[in-house]
């Protein structure tokens, strides 16, 4: 896809995460909103999937580590075509197709479950040491929360990707700067937070995690440096699109009625 075209299918995502959390009284939309840039990116534009063959062994792998914000995922791969768009507004339903964390047997293109923070970069150096071993040249997207940072085996994942030189590792940081229950440099602070990924053994870099046209440029040098994992600190904003949500932590829990939803999808 082009820009113009990747702008476009973002606004597609964004009024179906409304529409979804809409009609099933969902949470976490803010920090879904804030994710669908980057989303779009690598789904339209970088990554190499098969929608008739979700599980070709050559296929990239992308891991939402914060898999609450897992309607905006379902929204990709929906638009993308792994299933139908009308399994959406199945989501968080009674026998919910699509559950409130991604869950790997229960739609096509999602690959592992998630949810429980700080897994998903562990997971994700796996997948890559096996692409490594097995000579297969896909590469490992992994986007994590900048809450998620807090955690310690977080830096110990980064660790040991450095040490075994994964340049077919890429994390994504959701720097949005807030967490459930507040700043997240407030809570933790994560400062300094680039000069820290590259003091771990990373090539850093940082973004506007909403200039589709940054991320595709920045995306597509990797791997900058051969025998490194990249990471890209993406700065957003929760809530990006609807002003009443931008960057207000509140909307990490709270539901949309309908004048709060109506609202919200002229904005997009």
């Amino acid at each position: 896809m082009q820009i113009k075209a990747l702008n476009s299918m973002a606004k597609i995502i964004r009024k179906d995460i409304l529409e979804m959390s809409f009609k099933n009284k969902a949470p976490h939309i803010g920090c879904s909103l804030c994710i669908v840039d980057i989303l779009t990116v690598l789904y339209f534009n970088i990554m190499r999937v098969y929608t008739d063959d979700p599980k070709n062994i050559r296929r990239d792998r992308f891991l939402l580590s914060k898999g609450h914000a897992c309607s905006a995922l379902y929204s990709a791969l929906a638009n993308k075509k792994f299933f139908p768009k009308s399994k959406l507004l199945s989501f968080l339903g009674d026998g919910a197709y699509l559950a409130g964390h991604p869950e790997i047997h229960s739609a096509p293109g999602i690959e592992a479950s998630s949810g429980s923070l700080g897994h998903g970069l562990g997971m994700g150096v796996g997948m890559a040491i096996a692409g490594k071993l097995d000579k297969l040249s896909y590469k490992v997207f992994v986007l994590l929360s900048d809450g998620e940072c807090d955690e310690g085996q977080v830096w110990e994942a980064a660790l040991f990707a450095a040490q075994k030189k994964l340049d077919n590792l890429i994390a994504i940081v959701d720097y949005n700067k807030l967490q459930a229950l507040g700043n997240t440099n407030t809570i933790v602070n994560l400062e300094p937070f680039l000069k820290k990924w590259e003091d771990f053994g990373w090539n850093a870099i940082e973004a506007d995690g909403h200039n589709i046209t940054e991320l595709v440029k920045e995306f597509k040098k990797i791997p900058k440096k051969k025998g490194k994992p990249t990471v890209i600190i993406a700065h957003t904003i929760k809530g990006k699109g609807v002003s009443f949500m931008e960057n207000d932590y509140i909307w990490h829990y709270k539901n949309l009625d309908l004048n709060s939803f109506t609202k919200a999808v002229k904005e997009i």
